[in-house]
Parts: C-alpha cells; sequence; structure tokens
C-alpha cells in the first residue's frame, strides 16, 4: 500500500489506508464489484460442522468447529423479515414483494464466520466471544489465525517470513479454554457477500456496519440457543470503533446486555491519527500522544542517546514530558522562542534518536509516516507501522513518506496461505468459493463515515460510553502494543481516560500493554499474556453479580 500519496487528503480519507488488515499486494487494485455484490440469489453453502482437540490454558478441550454463513438485512425490519436461511419469510412483505430480479431485491449481507463450540457445555454456563478485525474493509484472519483461536501461524521473531510452506500450529493459548469463539467476517470480506440492490451502500458505513453486526450476534445466538450465555465482543483496530457502536447498538436496539467489551489497538476518535496530524494543522495531540511511541521504537532498536535498561519506566518519563513541556510547547505556536523550540528538540532527540536538525526544521512535529521514513538514519530502510520493530528495504529512498508497511509485508502470505488451506483442508468449507482476506472500500469514498448524523469529525467514544453508563456493570478491558504507530497506545489511553462517563465507572476499565505492535500476538510470549489477560478477564465479568 502506498499510504504517502494518501496522507495528503483528509483525515478520512487516511483512515480508510491506515486500518485495513495487512494485506499490502491488493491494495491499490481496484475492487471488483462481483466479488462482494452478486445479482445471484442462490442460497450460501451449507454449514459445515468438523471436530477437533486442542490442549490451552491446562486442559485439553476437544470442539465442534461450524463454518457457515449467517445472512442478515439491512434494517432491523427487513431482517426480522428474513427466515434462518436467509429468504424471506412466507406471508412477509420481503416475500410478497421479492422482484424476480435479485439485483432489484433488498439488500442483504451473507456474513461469513467460524465458531469454535466446546463438547459437553451448558450453553447459559459457557462465555461465548465474538472476534472481528477491523480496516474498515478487513476480514478476521488476522485474529483467526493468529490470536486466540485453536491454531496459529508461526512468525514469531521481527524478521521477513520464508516464503511457503508455512506452519500452523495447535494454538496452547487458544481461548477455548475459558469461552466458546465466533470469528466473524465483515459484510462483503471472507466467504461473505453483498446480494441485492444498492448493497455496497447498505453495509458500508459505520452505522450501516454497527448494524449488520449487531444483527449478526442476534441471529447468531438465536440460532446456536446462547441467548443466555455470558457475552463478549473483541475487537482490533477499526474493529474497536466497530465495539463501541456495537455495546451501544446491542443495548438499545436489541436488549443485549454485554459482559465485556475487549479492544485491541484502539482508535475511538479518528481525529488523533498520528499519519495525517498533518492534515489538520492547529491540533496537537496526535503527535504528544505518539512520541511515547516513537520513544519505544528507538529503546527497541537501541536508537537512544542514553540507553535506558528498562522500556517501561522510560515510556512514563516520555509520557510525562509529552502532556507536559512538549504539550506545551506546540500550544505557544509560533509565539515559541527559538531558544525554547531549540531546547524541546533536543529532548526530542533524547527520547527518539531523530537528528535535532530534522526536528527543528519539522516545527517539533513529525507525523507517523515521517517517522517510519526518516527514524532508521538509512534511506535504504523503512521502519513498520503497525510493528515498528520490524524494518525493510525502503521503496522510495527521496520520500518523505514511509510507501509501504514492512511488518504487513513480513507476515501476510503466511496469514493468508494458512487459513484458504485450513478451512479447505480441516474445516472443509469453501470449496470452488475466493476468500476474500479484504476488500477495497476506501476507493472512491465507498465508506460513509457519517455517524449519528454527524458528517465529520468521527467519534465513537460517546457510544462506548452510553454503553457503559446504560450498563454500569459492563466492564472494559484495552490491550495495545508499545510498538503499534498505527494506533499508539497512549492515544488509547487517553481515549479512555476522557470517555464522558461518572468517574465510579473508570474502574470498569482494564489496561493491558505488551511489548509488541498492532497484532500483539504475532510475538509468542505477547500471545500467552494474551490469552491469561483475557481468560483472567472473562473468568471475573461471567460471573452473576461482579
Amino acid at each position: 500500500m502506498n499510504s504517502a500519496s494518501r496522507l495528503t487528503a483528509s483525515v478520512f480519507a487516511v483512515a480508510l489506508v491506515l486500518f485495513v488488515g495487512p494485506v499490502n499486494a491488493q491494495k491499490d487494485k481496484p475492487a471488483e464489484k462481483t466479488a462482494t455484490s452478486e445479482k445471484s440469489s442462490e442460497p450460501a453453502a451449507s454449514d459445515v460442522t468438523t471436530q477437533g482437540e486442542v490442549d490451552a490454558g491446562g486442559q485439553h478441550i476437544a470442539y465442534n468447529a461450524i463454518a457457515g454463513i449467517v445472512t442478515v438485512g439491512a434494517t432491523d425490519v427487513q431482517d426480522a423479515q428474513l427466515g434462518n436461511d436467509g429468504k424471506p419469510l412466507p406471508g412477509t412483505q420481503l416475500a410478497l414483494s421479492e422482484p424476480k430480479d435479485s439485483a432489484d431485491a433488498p439488500p442483504v449481507a451473507r456474513m461469513f464466520y467460524v465458531a469454535y463450540f466446546k463438547k459437553d457445555s451448558k450453553s447459559e454456563d459457557r462465555p461465548i466471544t465474538f472476534f472481528y478485525n477491523g480496516g474498515p474493509g478487513s476480514s478476521t484472519v488476522w485474529l483467526h489465525m493468529g490470536s486466540l483461536g485453536p491454531k496459529y501461524v508461526e512468525t514469531d521473531g521481527d524478521q521477513h517470513q520464508p516464503a511457503a510452506p508455512y506452519k500452523l500450529l495447535d494454538n496452547p493459548n487458544s481461548l477455548l479454554d475459558a469461552s466458546d469463539l465466533v470469528f466473524v467476517d465483515a459484510p462483503g470480506t471472507g466467504f461473505g457477500r453483498l446480494v441485492g440492490k444498492d448493497a455496497e451502500k447498505a453495509f458500508w458505513g459505520v452505522d450501516e456496519d454497527g448494524g449488520a453486526f449487531t444483527r449478526f450476534i442476534a441471529r447468531f445466538i438465536t440460532k446456536y440457543d446462547r441467548w443466555n450465555s455470558p457475552k463478549y465482543v473483541f475487537g482490533e483496530s477499526y474493529g474497536t470503533t466497530r465495539s463501541a457502536v456495537l455495546a451501544k447498538m446491542l443495548g438499545d436496539r436489541k436488549s443485549i446486555d454485554l459482559n465485556g467489551v475487549i479492544l485491541l489497538s484502539q482508535i475511538l476518535n479518528f481525529s488523533v491519527f498520528i499519519d495525517a496530524a498533518s492534515t489538520n494543522p492547529g491540533v496537537d495531540l496526535p503527535y504528544i500522544l505518539a512520541l511515547p511511541t516513537y520513544a519505544a521504537t528507538a529503546w527497541y532498536h537501541k536508537k537512544l542517546p542514553q540507553q535506558p535498561p528498562a522500556l517501561e519506566p522510560f515510556l512514563k518519563e516520555v509520557e510525562e514530558f509529552a502532556t507536559g513541556p512538549y504539550s506545551h510547547a506546540l500550544a505557544l505556536g509560533t509565539d515559541l522562542t527559538d531558544a525554547e523550540k531549540q531546547s524541546v528538540a533536543e529532548k526530542l532527540h533524547d527520547y527518539t534518536g531523530l537528528p535535532v536538525a530534522y526536528l527543528a526544521k519539522a516545527n517539533l512535529r513529525v507525523t507517523g509516516g515521517e517517522f517510519e521514513k526518516t527514524f532508521a538514519d538509512d534511506a535504504d530502510l523503512t521502519t513498520g507501522r503497525y510493528d515498528s520493530r520490524f524494518s525493510g528495504p525502503t521503496l522510495d529512498p527521496l520520500s518523505q513518506f514511509a510507501g509501504y508497511d514492512p511488518q504487513s509485508a513480513a507476515i501476510s502470505s503466511a496469514y493468508v496461505s494458512l487459513l484458504n488451506d485450513y478451512i479447505r483442508r480441516d474445516l472443509k468449507y469453501g470449496e470452488g468459493q475466493t476468500y476474500l482476506p479484504e476488500i477495497g472500500v476506501w476507493q472512491g469514498g465507498k465508506w460513509n463515515f457519517k455517524h449519528n448524523d454527524i458528517p465529520f469529525g468521527m467519534n465513537v467514544a460517546s457510544d462506548l460510553a452510553d454503553a457503559m453508563k446504560t450498563n454500569p456493570r459492563l466492564k472494559v478491558m484495552l490491550n495495545g502494543g508499545y510498538y503499534d504507530l498505527a494506533t499508539p497506545f497512549f492515544g488509547a489511553e487517553y481515549e479512555e481516560k476522557h470517555l464522558p462517563i461518572p468517574k465510579s465507572l473508570a474502574k470498569n476499565i482494564e489496561y493491558d500493554w505488551y511489548e509488541s505492535g498492532h497484532m500483539v500476538y504475532v510475538r509468542d510470549e505477547c500471545r500467552k499474556q494474551l490469552h491469561d489477560r483475557v481468560a483472567a478477564f472473562i473468568r471475573s465479568t461471567a460471573i452473576a453479580g461482579k
């Protein structure tokens, strides 16, 4: 993906580029409309159930794996007129008015999922967790193949993976010891498809997408008799944006209270993008919130003038500088004296390793793309955005910004290849079908960023706050990586600590950080930490009255 060419657009254009899953090879190709919006009215393939076993969390777990499709309507009213097979119920308005040409039929989304159910467990005693990645426009290949499912892709390390064959291993850190798992692909991705008139418009947007996932969860728990199970959602990247919207919609529209919301690599307020900061002059918060991640990157690569022995105490020092002297200097704008500017540039050099002259020339403001391009101090190397532990050859030595993401390039082939092999070989699903890891919803402004009838400055923090206020027992778990330049961890913490909630509800939020990047689970040690912390979170919140 050539993100540099999009950094001069709007904040929203950058948003669409930054938070799709890490498949680089397809990002600049035009989306194939026939791949996501079909004219065929043939029903989706039947669900397929297989069996598996895994040793996880000190348990030997036998499970059923179900791969299939849930069809949802574009509105709650339309959805209520669909049967479990996705067809209009007899006698409903949809059945009576459905045109012969399915291209003119009301829009529906056939959403693909893979569910893992522990055998011989009672549904009311067994938590269920719904996982999804972000984008928008990404499938859930990343969480499914890398995080807490029964299998994981071996990609530990910070180097580019060798080409196939890759290794898919049993996951000793699968969350199946604590919860049943459902990995859900966004509308139009994976094996899912959009059908009907104006289907893309009906499902590709902040509120449209949130509604689709709301209806998916309601249909899923009906289909599998899980209404009385403890319920959790686990979103990554734009999936955290979705989770905020979804938590509110589930309560408001379906009277479904969640036990917990698990957030990984969070973005709620789209005005804090560090890559888009230069397009929004006068708003300096992105630079302040990204500085600790720049410092963490410099610490990892040993680029600091004085290398601290431990990362976390060092980051606390950087955070205090970022919200204190650095914030004050940026707030002064043109009133900042040359002496003050030089002093701050020198301190930034101490924390980031970037040259003092470069920092002064940048007016103390370095965007994410500029940092990735400049940090290595080598015209031939670019630092990773999703995980700044990674680096790779620079595409254009003369460019101002990074031209691609080295971590994405390093692992995407392994994830996509093994998911296609695993689903077809082990789960017995998808013969003759194409799995879409992502779709180009950012092209031509296809994604609607209008939220709650507000057409600009998209911020879903109030949705999560409302969900917490209307369900004061709702618990939130925030996870993030120190080396994540796409959604900096300090920015996520800032968002949570500025939710419009009573102070008494702040104790409902848990913070967990990892020495990894955007996809914290690509590092084996961090995958285990993620499992242990999420399992403990679920066990503590699935008990009535907690």
